[in-house]
């Protein structure tokens, strides 16, 4: 299997790392807009090679774009022009639905399979890269009516070959489920760190921060040109997660500010229930060695 990827980044330098380990890729071509990422990612063995862009994508079997996702808008419809009939294309962007209904009408919108593997970690380039990143992670599939079966069976293949299990949804569905599970932490983070960094006394702050601290503001040193974007194309949901959040944070306030105990307590117990819908098994996703059973279809 000859893969290009476009990012060699976090998620595209992880998932080359894998896909090479597992067998899936026998020869990764790699194609970055960072000169310097790209001569990283092959000095780090990421990637075996570069090539001129059309060389890259009309050698591959398969296309794999990491890459902001207001770019993807961009690249991927150039992308789509360019390929062979047999060669499959995805991607992993955050955001779907704008990226979807960019090449709604492109006559190789076949060959594409919009993706989004849940995971990362808040740092980036090639260096961040790692194996196991998405080991036991959930893949989420969409539109997958609109992609060609065996297109959607080779990128099903791949995530299975990270150790993945995969949910399908609309584009719609997904961007509005990961405003809440992974945008949301990421914006409040970013606030977090800015209402600690205002603060005057900041030094002092700093020098008695904890695990819990560091835990709850890791998410802000991500990249800012990746997740400004992803706010921009998910806009309506990430402002409604907003507003449900600042609800729940503004009723945290008033318990306090009223000294209501017994309501201050019915919100932290409430919260701890988190923990059982976390560590419930999902009855939607069920991975077999063999194939991965479709039980969240639509």
């Amino acid at each position: 299997m000859k893969l290009t990827v476009i990012g060699l980044g976090l998620i595209g330098g992880s998932m080359a790392k894998d896909l090479r380990k597992a067998g899936f890729a026998t020869e990764i071509i790699g194609l970055d807009a960072n000169p310097g990422h790209l001569k990283e990612a092959l000095k780090l063995g990421i990637a075996d090679r570069t090539a001129g862009v059309e060389e890259a994508i009309q050698e591959a079997d398969l296309i794999l774009m990491a890459i902001p996702v207001d770019r993807m808008i961009d690249v991927l419809p150039k992308v789509l022009d360019k390929i062979n009939p047999g060669t499959t294309v995805t991607d992993v962007g955050s955001t779907k639905k704008l990226i979807c209904e960019a090449v709604d009408n492109h006559p190789n919108r076949g060959n594409y399979v919009a993706a989004h593997p849940m995971s990362g970690t808040e740092n980036s380039g090639p260096r961040a890269a790692i194996e196991g990143l998405f080991q036991d992670k959930i893949s989420i599939i969409c539109d997958q009516e609109k992609s060609k079966p065996q297109h959607i069976a080779l990128v099903e293949k791949m995530f299975q070959s990270l150790g993945m299990s995969i949910a399908y949804m609309s584009a719609d569905e997904q961007d509005h489920s990961t405003a809440f599970v992974s945008h949301l932490p990421h914006a409040t983070s970013f606030a977090l760190a800015n209402a600690v960094l205002a603060k005057e006394d900041r030094k002092i702050i700093f020098d008695l921060a904890s695990g819990g601290f560091r835990s709850t503001v890791r998410l802000a040193k991500s990249s800012p040109t990746m997740w400004g974007p992803i706010f921009k194309q998910n806009k309506e949901y990430v402002v409604e997660a907003l507003e449900v959040y600042q609800k729940h944070l503004e009723e945290m306030k008033q318990s306090i500010m009223e000294e209501d105990d017994t309501r201050m307590n019915e919100l932290i117990h409430n919260a701890t229930k988190i923990r059982e819908v976390l560590d419930k098994k999902n009855p939607y996703l069920v991975k077999s060695e063999e194939k991965i059973v479709r039980l969240f279809t639509r």
